[in-house]
């Protein structure tokens, strides 16, 4: 059986992307597993103090992750399967040694927007699972619903080393999925990105996607994360699947000019997977 895994700090940004995976793992008769990483909190004195005993912080969790899953049981009616686990250490490290030992289907986490403490707490362990997992991450802007499901998929794709580059299998398996239609969507302005060999690769994707059936848009925009997002809005796609590498996602990950990245610009969820 497919599982999505859902980490949660039970803030509403995380309820709000675990609102979406239910609806999501109903579509596709999938399971939840929701993930709850904490660390224990320490006071810095001359000392190092340890304010709570890892035991009551274990108990609080699996408490909180407890009243959680008996919610999602109530409001699914039982027909979606969920299981929790509470773990202490660090979200990325966390995640990566879970995904190993079951394949999950996707990782759901949220996003904030441009700005604010959840954005740099939350959002921080979204980009590190981003960057850490090589299992596809599903980043959900806040206040994002699943609505009447993914119909419309974009992929940004510049057409450069595409056989490389391309993770292929995954793009049509979720595509598949969902019955989704695929729209490869290129971004550029006056040409600037055109290379010779540009051709060829467009090419070799298409030859590599050609059961998706894709749908091929030329995007004029100066911006490459402004153009597609721009295109996913005024077009209604469901989301948009990115490679990070190619997309600025990792680049100076703490730094203020990162506010303009795909992942926090988007309205749209985002499906971050690795070359």
């Amino acid at each position: 059986m497919k599982t999505i895994i859902v980490p949660t700090d039970f803030s509403p940004i995380a309820v709000n992307a675990m609102n979406y995976a239910i609806d999501m793992a109903k579509s596709i008769n999938a399971s939840l597993l929701l993930l709850h990483v904490y660390q224990v909190p320490v006071t810095y004195t001359d000392i190092p103090v340890v304010m709570i005993s890892v035991d009551d912080i274990r108990k609080g969790a699996e408490e909180k992750l407890e009243r959680v899953k008996n919610e999602v049981e109530h409001v699914t009616s039982g027909t979606v399967k969920v299981y929790t686990e509470a773990r202490m250490g660090n979200v990325a490290d966390e995640l990566e040694d879970l995904c190993s030992k079951i394949s999950p289907f996707a990782v759901v986490m949220g996003t904030k927007g441009h700005s604010g403490l959840d954005r740099i707490l939350f959002g921080s362990n979204t980009l590190a699972a981003i960057k850490h997992l090589t299992w596809p991450v599903i980043c959900v802007p806040p206040g994002k619903e699943y609505g009447n499901g993914i119909k419309q998929v974009g992929f940004a794709c510049d057409f450069k080393e595409v056989v490389k580059t391309t993770p292929v299998s995954v793009i049509k398996n979720f595509v598949q999925e969902f019955k989704a239609t695929l729209h490869v969507l290129n971004t550029d302005f006056h040409n600037k990105q055109f290379k010779p060999e540009t051709p060829e690769e467009s090419i070799l994707l298409h030859t590599m996607l050609e059961d998706a059936k894709p749908v091929y848009h030329f995007i004029q925009h100066h911006d490459i994360e402004d153009g597609i997002n721009q295109f996913a809005e005024e077009n209604n796609l469901d989301m948009i699947i990115a490679i990070p590498k190619k997309h600025k996602l990792l680049e100076g990950l703490f730094k203020p000019s990162t506010t303009r990245q795909l992942v926090f610009q988007s309205h749209v969820p985002v499906l971050c997977v690795h070359e």
